[in-house]
Parts: C-alpha cells; sequence; structure tokens
C-alpha cells in the first residue's frame, strides 16, 4: 500500500471547498482535479491520478462527507 500523497493538515477548510467545487460541481476526473492543484497550488504532482484521489479524500473527510459516495463519485 502506498503512503498517502497529501497530508490532510496542509489542507484548510477553503482549498477543501475548492476541491469539492472541481470534483463534485465542475466534474473534474481526479487527474483533472490534481492538474488543477498542481497549477494552482504550485506542486510537482502534475495530473497524477493518486494525488487527485489523495486530495479529494481529503477534502471530503474534511467536510464530513464521503470521498466514495455521491456526490464525490
Amino acid at each position: 500500500m502506498n503512503p498517502p500523497l497529501v497530508d490532510p493538515a496542509t489542507i484548510s477548510l477553503e482549498t477543501a471547498l475548492q476541491i469539492r467545487t472541481w470534483r463534485v460541481d465542475e466534474e473534474y476526473s481526479w487527474r483533472a482535479v490534481a492538474q488543477a492543484a498542481s497549477e494552482l497550488w504550485g506542486s510537482d504532482f502534475g495530473s497524477n491520478q493518486l494525488y487527485g484521489q489523495d486530495l479529494c479524500a481529503v477534502a471530503a473527510a474534511l467536510l464530513g462527507e464521503d470521498p466514495d459516495r455521491e456526490p464525490w463519485n
């Protein structure tokens, strides 16, 4: 099992809401979430799907939602 690529301590409520907007409202794939985050926050992950998936999981948890259920997935 791979360690998570996102430290939950680095995700603020504002950041979680931005990630939710990309994934839920704008229907971004995990790769697109990763790319948008990389461009906005200067990450080196680019469009790494695992990074996008981890971002969504951390954001959903912070917002009290399940990343494996609607509306996230």
